[in-house]
This record gives C-alpha cells, structure tokens and sequence, in this order.
C-alpha cells in the first residue's frame, strides 16, 4: 500500500530546545492576542501528479481550510471556503487534480472523507451518519484507496477498497477481535494488526490473506507498532520496545522469518516508512521532546545531507511519488514551521511560506530551554522552561506550571500561540513532563499507572517548587494550567493541593473519572481495556479511587480563582464535565470564569474562538495572578461567557 510519508504531529503545545540568551538594554515589545493569531498555521503538503502543485491546509482564513500552492513558490490559492466547519487536506490523487480531503463536525470526530472533483464540486464518499472514516492510503496501481470505517460496528474500523472511477468500496477485511489497521503490503496480501494490552504495551500481528494464517510478531510484552513494508513486498518493518527503554526500529521477512535490528537511537524512533518506489526510508525520533529526523538512503542505509535552517528543526518530510522533490516544515519554539520544497537532484530549495505575523518581531519572543528537577522522591523530570526576556532578579515576574494532556502525552520543543503569548506578557512557563508522560523510556511512561492526581501532581509541585528558586521568579505568584488531563491536573493541584498554585486554568478537563470513563467514545473500544488497566474499571472496585481521584466530589476543597474553557462538541471531555465543577466551586465564594464555546470540541481550532480563549485566559492571569485590575469591595465575580457563532 502506496503510504504517503506525513510528518508526526503532535496535538500538545510544542517547545524547542536552545541555549537560552538574555537579551538585555532593549525594550520588548508587547503583541496583542489578535497579533499573536494572526500567525498562520500550515499542514499537510501532498504533491500533484506533475510535481507543480502542493495541497496545504492553512487557518488563514480563520479556520482550517484547502489551499494549493505552487511547488516552486507562489501565491496559495483557495480550494475550500468553509467558514464553520474546518475542512482538511489528505492528497492529490495519484492521475490527476482531484482531492481528497477530510472534515468532521465541528470538532465531533466523526470525520468522513470527501472528494474534490475537477469541475469544483465536492462530494462525500462516506457518507454513512454517524460513522467515523479515516484515508489509509493509495493502491501501488493508483486505482483505488484505502480507508477505515467503523460503519459496521461503532466499536471497530473495518477497511475498505474504494475505485477511484466509480467510487464503490469492498470491504477487504473485517474487524471481528477488536484489532487496530495498521498497515497493509502493497500486493494486498500481508495486514499489520495490532492489538492494545495497556496503554504502552500491544501485540504485533501480520495476517496473511492467502493462506488465512495470523502470525503474532513480538516474542514478549513490549511497545510493538507497524511502520511499511518494503516496495517488494518481502520485508515488514516495525518498531519495539523489547528489552530496552526506547523504541528501535527492526526488520521481519515474510519467507525466512527472520528478525533483524535495523536503527536504535538513545530515544524513542516514533515512525518510519518509504518512498513510493522506496528510494529513501524517513526516520523519526523522538529527541528529547523534539522531532529529529533522517532521510536514508535505502541502498547505503546512511543519512542524506539535508538543507540546514539555521537554528530551527525540520519537523516532517514528505515526498513526490517521483522522488525527486521533498517537502519540509522547520520552525522553532520561537517560530511557527514554515513550508519549504526541496528538489533532491539539482539541491534546489524554496521557502513557500511565511506564517509568522510580519509585525512580530522574532527576537521578541523566547526559545524555549529544557531543565531538569528532582521531584519528592529523586526522580528527576524533564520540563521545557519559558523565561520573559524582561525577567530579571531586580525585575521578577510571576509564573505558571503547564500540563500537557493524556495520561501520557508530552510537552515538546516547538510553536505555541498561547506559551508565545503569555510569554511576551510577562509570565514564566514552566512545561512539566511529569511521570507518566511519553518520550523519556517505558519505565517513566508507566511510573504513573494507578497513581494518577497523586505521583505526577507532586511533580508537578515540585515544578513550582523549582520556579520558585529561580531568582528572576515571583514565588508568590505561581499557577497552574492544561488541557484535557492537563486540566484534570489543574483541578487536581486546586483540590488536593490548595495552597500549592495561587491559580488555576482548565481547559476542558477531566473532573470525573468515572463518567469520563464509562463515555468514552465507541470507536475507542480497542482502546478501551488498556485505559481501564491504567486509570482503572470504573465497573470494578477501583471505583472507590477513582472517586477519590476526581476533583468534582472534592470541590469544597477549592480557595483559589479558577478559570473553566470548554466546547460544547466536544466527545471526550463532556460538557458536563466543566458545567459540574464550575457550580461546585462557586459555592466556595471563590472567583470563577467560565467560557463555553458552541461550535468547538475537545480543543478550540477557529481562530476567533482562540483569541476570545487565549485573551480571556490572560486577562484572568493579570487580575488574579499579577493582581491587576482586581474586584472591589471584596466582590467576587462569577462570570459566564457563551461564545455562540
């Protein structure tokens, strides 16, 4: 199966890595929120048939819409002109100018995919309500594609052969043990299966269609995922955990059966696959919390020379099916990525965009320094630290611990809008990877199991802790913000711990376990056991910790202003969830904000929802933080902003 090669991206808030400089004797300049979002955010990059053309999704319109932009440079011209529902690119066809693109609605994850014809016209060729579609890829003879659909059953994703002629899908195999696609060699006749055990651990499958035998790959309990299968359709690649901390990459021939290590990196390699006609490999490995990437070249298996940003990291490749041109994003903590194209044969390269407002000055904003800290018990953590350029010991500014989602995300080095922003305001960020969190070996990853809201929330204090000591911190005016279970930790750090943070900035997060885990979503089902196994079965005895653990039955607990973002779509993180705990903390007489956007699900991706988000958010740390502009007469405000579009 013809996979085109996309670059890994991470829906957490990203950082880079670089000796920090202290920029001193030069005023700052101070950006607003609209500023700030009228950076331009860039995805995808598939080229035409012809190599002529790129297709991109960008937000410039406000929300993400499809754009072509010339290979070589040029203006961007609009496919899509979507003003509510964010519609993405997937790819060119391989013949000719139809797109393929994707959407779902507003931000209920029930994506379908949709083709754009060469007269203009678009049409769903999934259009079975309610069923969630996802692009696979291309057959080697460019006649048809493939993609999952859970339309069958809810609870599992079938895949389907669809013509590119008529349109008409064929199921060509169907999921009856709850496993997960996850590749397919380009004769048809070899599926990688996986199936999850926990949340780090899954057994490794290649199913063989002619002669129906299922053969398991990994030999013990490990991290075991599919990456391609070679053009030849002789060798299976994969990568594993076993035996070590990190993930390295391993070949598997389908006649010997032999296994072979291919590459090992001291950090994890998080994907791997070929070119079209399988010139080149890409490799992705996980640095530290920062994309590093190879091109080899498959004959030699050594890295190609690639062009060098000065500064900034190449954070995805992708490539003609000619494999003579490559697309590259790069940027930095301090600069959103940029488009590029390389031509590999004459070393041609061409910056295609420029997504950073043009009134922000760069040497304004910060690039992000990672650090380490012990934490209560020794174990040293990981964090991405923010510092104002207008910091100083004489000049101290307050500071707020960030929480990347999960369980067991990370905060990685790259572009953040909102970090950028607060930043430039006048606010340290300190980005914890505590225990638990993905990237730092599996030992780490697992550290957090069962103990979540107690372990990592020390962790996370003890980031505070750290901020406190730096010498240009106000220890006094500390936070705590995040998203998903980032926000789960931020009302776990105002409840259990409600001296900690003199703050607190949730979006969208978890307040009750037990509901969140028996409504988690059916397409999740694979998934489903291996988050039982390390948050627990709310049907089981662990129920009684995970009441515990859930900040709404502890509410009274709550002294410190809060502020609650929420969408109204969004499936994983209810609704209710936010409603609950914003009426359980007004009954303390603690101040509390509460914005709901009704167009957005779990993240906000439309750029006016954003600046009404992110400008709240700051408005709220400059009154309650920073003590600005605070109530009178001891009035506690209590606000409700319903951003309605």
């Amino acid at each position: 199966m013809k996979i085109k090669i996309l670059g890994l991206v991470i829906v957490t808030l990203l950082f880079s890595c670089k000796e920090e400089t202290k920029i001193t004797q030069r005023e700052i300049k101070e950006y607003s929120i609209e500023q700030f979002m009228d950076n331009e955010a860039v995805g995808g990059g598939s080229f035409s048939s012809d190599n002529s053309n790129l297709l991109i999704s960008s937000n410039r319109s406000g929300i993400y819409n499809v754009y072509t932009i010339p290979a070589k440079g040029g203006e961007m011209t609009a496919i899509t002109k979507s003003d509510s529902t964010s519609i993405f690119a997937e790819s060119y066809f391989p013949n000719d100018n139809r797109m393929l693109l994707s959407a779902d609605g507003n931000g209920d994850e029930i994506n379908h995919l949709f083709v754009r014809e060469l007269d203009g016209t678009i049409k769903d060729i999934t259009p079975e309500k309610g069923a969630k579609s996802s692009f696979y890829g291309w057959s080697k003879d460019d006649k048809h594609l493939y993609f999952g659909s859970n339309k069958r059953d809810p609870k599992f994703f079938d895949v389907y052969k669809l013509s590119v002629e008529d349109y008409a899908a064929k199921m060509i195999y169907q999921n009856n043990d709850g496993l997960d696609f996850s590749g397919m060699s380009d004769d048809e006749n070899y599926f990688a299966l996986s199936k999850s055990l926990n949340t780090n651990d899954s057994d490794l499958f290649l199913y063989d269609v002619k002669t129906k035998e299922m053969t398991k790959i990994n030999d013990n309990l490990s991290a075991n995922a599919a990456q391609d299968f070679s053009v030849d359709n002789s060798t299976f690649y994969y990568t594993t955990d076993d035996g070590g901390e990190f993930s390295y990459l391993m070949s598997y021939d389908l006649n010997s059966k032999e296994k072979k290590k291919i590459v090992e990196k001291s950090w994890d390699i998080m994907g791997s696959g070929f070119t079209s006609e399988g010139k080149y490999m890409v490799v992705y490995i996980n640095e530290d919390g920062k994309n590093e990437i190879e091109v080899l070249d498959t004959e030699t298996m050594k890295p190609i020379d690639l062009p060098d940003f000065e500064g900034k990291s190449i954070t995805s490749v992708g490539f003609s099916d000619d494999e003579k041109w490559m697309r590259m994003y790069a940027g930095g903590s301090n600069s959103p990525s940029d488009l590029y194209t390389y031509n590999l044969e004459t070393k041609e390269q061409l910056k295609l965009t420029n997504v950073l407002n043009n009134a922000i000055d760069v040497e304004d904003l910060v690039t992000a320094k990672v650090i380490r800290y012990k934490s209560f018990d020794g174990t040293e953590i990981p964090a991405i630290y923010y510092l104002p350029h207008q910091a100083s010991e004489e000049n101290k500014v307050p500071a707020m611990v960030f929480v990347h989602g999960g369980p067991g995300g990370q905060s990685r080095q790259g572009f953040s809008s909102l970090i950028q922003y607060m930043v430039n305001h006048g606010y340290a960020v300190l980005a914890v990877n505590n225990r638990g969190s993905s990237g730092y070996g599996k030992t780490f990853y697992k550290m957090d199991d069962k103990n979540h809201g107690e372990k990592d929330l020390q962790d996370c204090v003890e980031g505070k802790n750290w901020l406190a000591d730096q010498p240009e911190i106000d220890g006094e005016k500390i936070g705590i913000i995040g998203g998903s279970y980032g926000g789960y930790m931020t009302m776990a750090a105002l409840t259990y711990t409600p001296e900690e943070f003199d703050v607190g900035v949730n979006l969208f997060g978890v307040t009750n376990w037990m509901r969140t885990l028996k409504s988690i979503p059916p397409y999740w089902e694979s998934f489903r056991e291996s988050l039982y196994l390390e948050l627990g079965d709310p049907f089981s005895a662990d129920s009684i910790r995970l009441k515990r653990i859930s900040p709404l039955f502890h509410t009274d607990k709550v002294t410190k202003p809060l502020i609650v973002l929420q969408g109204t779509k969004d499936p994983r993180v209810l609704q209710v969830e936010s409603d609950e705990i914003v009426a359980g903390v007004r009954k303390n007489n603690v101040p509390v904000e509460y914005v709901l956007f009704e167009d957005e699900g779990h993240g906000f991706v439309k750029k006016e929802n954003q600046i009404e988000a992110y400008s709240r958010i700051l408005k709220f740390l400059d009154t309650y933080l920073k003590k600005e502009n605070l109530p009178v007469d001891g009035e506690i405000p209590n606000t409700e902003i319903e951003a309605e579009k």
